[in-house]
């Protein structure tokens, strides 16, 4: 994501998908800054589905993101991975 995007940009962007449960623009602990990524979790696999065709490699805030399925976590995961969440960048 592009250094300047923050959760509310994120969110109205992947709600052009489908109903967004919830969009977080990381961000550094000690600095506050973004990472330069993120992660959207839809209430609904498809709509999830359906935004990462729309949105994978496209520009978005001025920067090409790449947007993906979220990577499961260890035992006792949960987050972001359940009911559709995806991660871009």
């Amino acid at each position: 994501l592009a250094w300047h995007t923050d959760d509310v940009a994120l969110r109205s962007k992947f709600e052009e998908f489908g109903a967004v449960e919830e969009a977080v623009v990381v961000k550094d602990r000690d600095t506050g800054r973004s990472r330069g990524f993120g992660f959207v979790r839809f209430s609904n696999e498809d709509e999830a589905d359906a935004a990462i065709k729309g949105m994978n490699e496209i520009e978005f805030d001025g920067r090409t993101i790449r947007v993906d399925k979220a990577s499961e976590r260890g035992s006792g995961g949960g987050g972001f991975q359940s009911r559709g969440g995806y991660g871009g960048g």
